[in-house]
């Protein structure tokens, strides 16, 4: 099962689906970086070379971010909005969608499991 970047990829599938393993690495990618580096697509990870797979690391490391450091990043650019309180930043704090999408209904992923408020009481106790 060959390593790379920390993350044991899968020995039985082409490597150009097992790098989407990866965090911050899909199919598109995925396909340009074995193009790039001349590694056939289909071939199986537990087929390929040490130099194949050290290659593979060592292009990832310097061209691109991903795993824990795309990972710190993102959360720091989400640190960052909540902490100058712009409207994304109070947004992310409110645990509400932050692109604009509506919220009287289906916004249950980001809001969470339903919270039953009391309703209110019928006309007639008013009277």
């Amino acid at each position: 099962m060959p390593r790379i970047s920390g993350i044991d990829i899968p020995n039985g599938k082409p490597i150009y689906i097992s790098l989407t393993y990866l965090f911050g690495i899909g199919r598109t990618l995925s396909i340009k970086i074995l193009r790039e580096l001349g590694v056939d697509l289909m071939k199986l990870a537990k087929d390929l070379t040490e130099d194949e797979v050290s290659r593979i690391a060592s292009h990832l490391d310097r061209e691109y971010t991903v795993e824990g450091q795309l990972r710190r990043k993102i959360g720091q650019d989400i640190g960052r909005l909540r902490e100058i309180n712009c409207y994304r930043g109070l947004r992310h704090k409110k645990s509400l969608p932050v692109r604009g999408q509506r919220t009287r209904t289906n916004a249950r992923t980001r809001k969470g499991v339903r919270k039953t408020v009391a309703g209110k009481k019928g006309v007639k106790d008013l009277r």
